[in-house]
């Protein structure tokens, strides 16, 4: 499983290196997987392996093809989304409408969510974690 938080840097092309205990897990249960980049919402990129995303699109294509959820679920991935595939030193890109709408330039975060990473600008998720605490309720 992908878990943890690492410190990393998004370069002035716009690529990031994977943390080396994420590239390595990827290696060990993916090979050198190839990758869908995207985002729900602009605030954050997701990089899903291959696999996984493909997994998403098989129970998606299960769903009428007119289905609201599925149109904008597929409007927002497709709209953020790209594949790219990791260059020989571990290092991937992000493409600048993503980069720009969720302003990863310098310092970021990434995050193991499992089976996909997610890539924060490290002040923007500052700021989600004090907007909303985590409370007893939760």
């Amino acid at each position: 499983m992908l878990r943890g938080s690492y410190t990393a840097t998004i370069d002035d092309k716009g690529r990031i290196k994977i943390p080396a205990s994420f590239k390595r897990y990827l290696d060990q249960h993916y090979g050198n997987p190839d990758f869908y980049i995207t985002s729900l919402d602009g605030e954050c990129a997701r990089l899903y392996p291959l696999t996984e995303w493909e997994e998403i699109e098989n129970r998606l294509s299960l769903l009428p093809s007119m289905d609201p959820v599925k149109r904008k679920f597929l409007d927002r991935v497709n709209y953020y989304g790209q594949m790219q595939t990791l260059d020989p030193q571990g290092r991937i890109l992000i493409h600048p409408l993503l980069r720009s709408a969720a302003e990863l330039l310098g310092e970021v975060t990434v995050f193991g969510y499992l089976t996909y990473l997610e890539i924060w600008s490290a002040d923007r998720f500052r700021l989600r974690l004090n907007a909303h605490p985590f409370t007893d309720e939760d």
